[in-house]
């Protein structure tokens, strides 16, 4: 197996290969033009010139590099300015196969758009230079709490498994209205929404989303929930609510699109992956994780 080239500030490369195309531009650094548009001609231009553009070799290419299909490139993602997310992570458990980790809101899990540095899997292969690290599921930026990283591909199915057979599990807590009545549990079909990174209610399809719902507490108009989902689809926790009428408190999505301005971290989405739990499936043990972090009503 073709080894990939070393991280740079605990991103690793991304890989890009060169296809057969029935007009191929001359250069290679017209084709990236054209593949990724919402990239600058300066920014490949100063990414061929600082070295984070490599052969399948791993050595720099120059900006003059010709377009050949049939080969593999290497490439480094990076931002011109990235707001820095002022907030820390927590590592609460380790061992050689896995990490568990306190994640704070407004941080994504990993680089994507416009998250690069400023992501927990860039945070954590800085800190232990381990480029093997991999989140085992999902968790949004918006929310906090708790997720689980693999360590080691070579044990990454077994826990896999776990979410694939439903056999981890997780619960969450959330702050919205009160509602005096709500069912016991709600099963929804999700789809992609309108704008494209939202997720909407179809009532003509058969369900593929299911949340157990639970009263934990009140104080006055709003109320604490916990939530344990048993099933884990896009945003599923934060539709589920909006849908009942009870929209977590601060969310910028449900039930309207309303985005924060850049830097502003005073109002952070009231919802919080708060257990975990699961029997390991290499050491047999049974884990039981909880968030240190807490909600404000």
């Amino acid at each position: 197996m073709t080894m990939k080239p070393p991280m740079k500030n605990g991103v690793s490369p991304s890989v890009l290969y060169l296809e057969k195309l029935p007009n191929p531009p001359k250069l290679l650094i017209d084709f990236l033009c054209q593949k990724f548009l919402h990239i600058s001609r300066d920014v490949w231009q100063e990414r061929f010139k600082s070295n984070q553009v490599l052969d399948d070799k791993h050595q720099p290419l120059p900006v003059s590099t010709p377009y050949e299909y049939g080969r593999c490139i290497y490439y480094y993602r990076q931002l011109s300015t990235e707001m820095p997310v002022p907030f820390a992570h927590q590592v609460l458990f380790e061992n050689q196969d896995i990490l568990v980790v306190d994640k704070p809101h407004f941080l994504a899990v990993s680089p994507a758009g416009q998250h690069v540095q400023q992501t927990l899997l860039t945070r954590l292969k800085n800190h232990t230079g381990n480029t093997h690290l991999s989140p085992l599921h999902r968790l949004d930026k918006d929310t906090a709490g708790l997720i689980l990283i693999s360590k080691n591909p070579a044990s990454r199915h077994l826990y896999h498994a776990l979410f694939a057979h439903e056999t981890i599990k997780k619960t969450y807590h959330a702050i919205a209205p009160y509602r005096e009545w709500l069912p016991a549990s709600l099963c929804l079909h999700l789809e992609r929404g309108e704008p494209f990174y939202t997720m909407r209610v179809n009532p003509d399809k058969p369900a593929n989303t299911c949340t157990n719902i639970r009263l934990l507490d009140r104080r006055g108009k709003w109320a604490k929930y916990e939530l344990t989902p048993t099933t884990g689809k896009l945003h599923q926790l934060r539709v589920h609510l909006s849908h009942l009428g009870i929209p977590i408190k601060n969310d910028p999505y449900y039930p309207k699109v309303c985005h924060r301005q850049a830097g502003d971290f005073s109002s952070p989405l009231q919802l919080l992956a708060k257990t975990l739990s699961f029997i390991d499936p290499v050491t047999g043990e049974m884990f039981c994780f909880e968030s240190a972090l807490s909600l404000q009503w």
